[in-house]
Order: C-alpha cells, then sequence, then structure tokens
C-alpha cells in the first residue's frame, strides 16, 4: 500500500494545499490501519476496518483519535474510488463514533498577564520571547503561524500582522499597542543579534538564527508557565483559546473572533461561547437575587 498512501498524500499536500503536519497526520494514521491488517490476503474489506477500530476501543484509544483515524481511511478511499472507480469504497457506511466537545482550557487575564511578562527582557534572548508571547496572546493565531511569520509579515501602521493559515490561507489580524511596542523593540534590538544568514527573513530566530520551531516554542512556553506560577497544563493553543474567550467575554461579536482564529466554520468558534458562559455562572449566581 506504500504507492497508493503516497501518491494519496501528494494529493493532499499539492492539489488540496493542506499543511505539511496535516499531511503527516493522514499518512502516519494510514501506516497504522496498514500495519495493523498487512496479513489480509484479499484486500480491505469494511469487517477489518470494524476490527481495526474495535482493536483501537481494546487499547483504550480515546473517541477523537478513532474518529480522526477513521476520517483518514474514508479520505483516502474516496481518493482511491475517484482515480479508479472500478475500485470499492470499504468505508462507505462506516459511521464516526460522536464525539462529546470537551470545553478548552483558558487561563486568566491575570495568569496571561503574569505569563506573558515571566520573560527576563535585559538579558536575551528575553525580549524575543516577551514579543512572542504578546503576539500570541494579542492576535490567538496557531503557533505553527507564529513561527512562519516574516520580518516582512507586521506592520505598525495600522497595527497588524499577516499569517498563513490551514490550506494557506492568508489573513490580516489586528496587533494591539503592546504587542506591536514589544515587537518593535525586539526587531530593532535583539534580532540583529540572532541573524546569522543575511538572506534569512523569518522573524522569530533561535540562537543559531534558523527560524524558532514549534517544539523550541512550546519549551519556552512550558519554562515560563514555571516562572509564572501557573500550574494548570498549557500548551500554545491554550494561549489561542484564551485570547478567543476572553474578546468574547468583552463584547467582541462572534463572527470578527472567527475571522481573526481563521476558522472556516463558526461553529469551530461557537465553543468558546460555552467557555465563556461557563467562566459567567459563578459571578451571576454571586449576584443575582434569584440566582
Amino acid at each position: 500500500m506504500d504507492e497508493p498512501i503516497a501518491e494519496f498524500l501528494y494529493f493532499l499536500r499539492y492539489e488540496r494545499n493542506l499543511s505539511s503536519n496535516t499531511v503527516e497526520s493522514y499518512g502516519r494514521d494510514l501506516q497504522d490501519f496498514f500495519r495493523y491488517c498487512h496479513n489480509i490476503p484479499n484486500g480491505v474489506t469494511k469487517e477489518n476496518i470494524v476490527g481495526y477500530l474495535e482493536n483501537l476501543r481494546t487499547q483504550a484509544r480515546s473517541s477523537a483519535t478513532i474518529a480522526r483515524r477513521l476520517a483518514a481511511l474514508k479520505a483516502f478511499y474516496r481518493y482511491r474510488v475517484r482515480e479508479d472507480p472500478s475500485l470499492e469504497d470499504p468505508t462507505e457506511f462506516l459511521l464516526s463514533p460522536k464525539l462529546q466537545r470537551k470545553l478548552p482550557d483558558v487561563l486568566t487575564i491575570a495568569e496571561v498577564t503574569r505569563l506573558v511578562e515571566s520573560p527576563d527582557t535585559s538579558k536575551s534572548p528575553g525580549l524575543r520571547d516577551r514579543a512572542m508571547l504578546e503576539v500570541l496572546y494579542a492576535t490567538g493565531i496557531r503557533v505553527s503561524e507564529l513561527c512562519h511569520l516574516s520580518v516582512n509579515d507586521w506592520w505598525s501602521d495600522p497595527p497588524r500582522i499577516r499569517c498563513l493559515g490551514k490550506g494557506s490561507k492568508e489573513r490580516y489580524v489586528p496587533l494591539g499597542e503592546l504587542a506591536i511596542q514589544w515587537l518593535a523593540t525586539y526587531v530593532e534590538r535583539e534580532r540583529p543579534k540572532l541573524v546569522r544568514h543575511q538572506d534569512c527573513h523569518m522573524l522569530f530566530l533561535n540562537h543559531r538564527g534558523d527560524a524558532l520551531t514549534r517544539q523550541g516554542f512550546w519549551k519556552l512556553l512550558k519554562k515560563y508557565a514555571i516562572v509564572a506560577g501557573i500550574t494548570k497544563p498549557i500548551t500554545p493553543h491554550t494561549i489561542r483559546h484564551s485570547f478567543a474567550t476572553h474578546l468574547l467575554e468583552n463584547g467582541a461579536d462572534l463572527r470578527s473572533v472567527q475571522e481573526m482564529l481563521g476558522h472556516h466554520d463558526i461553529s469551530t468558534t461557537q465553543i468558546y461561547t460555552h467557555v465563556s458562559a461557563n467562566r459567567l455562572k459563578p459571578a451571576y449566581q454571586a449576584a443575582h437575587p434569584r440566582a
């Protein structure tokens, strides 16, 4: 199955224009399935796929993981049938498991403040780290979008950044005053010290002069969360969740938040209305005379 998988992944990357991370995830899921059924002599059947999904359940895999594996198989066989209509789609009548929508973890405004102020800006690379944290919270962009920003992707008048989201879709997101101040200071004072290659146009650089990676930023975030005294689980996406929730709590409309987050479907953004409503319950119960 290696060649059909490779052709499918090529289709996803260059015709569907999906990100490298998404394509790699599809590849891993498909390889896992075909490793499971490598002894099947007469091709894959619906029963083989059902058996694979049951095997995942016995391994206590989450419903989200099982749904993602099935989605990868469905996409793969739809592609195969499209290329060769004589083939059958063994996934055609399989239903994905129902997912319980989990509300995302968010930080309080006080926790975000402690986090973004935790880098020591008097030492290298504190200015870079402060600028990255400020930009991430000010815009709600994904960490991959943050790490792929170039020096030409931000403006101070009006303050905004340009980023490429999923499917290489371009969008512009406003920048707050604090974020633009720290970003400008980093570009003026610290980025020149990090540059090792004159033809490098990436905005946020590591000590080798290369673009800081998602993994590199993840390590920095964990370190600064400890410095800030944040004990709850935190990932780069936690900052994105916090950005959206805080906007809605303070009166932003859902469509604007959707546009800033780069969500294709507003139903994806609506999860944050549940988060903000959940966070308002204690205040309502404490203040309303008939709560």
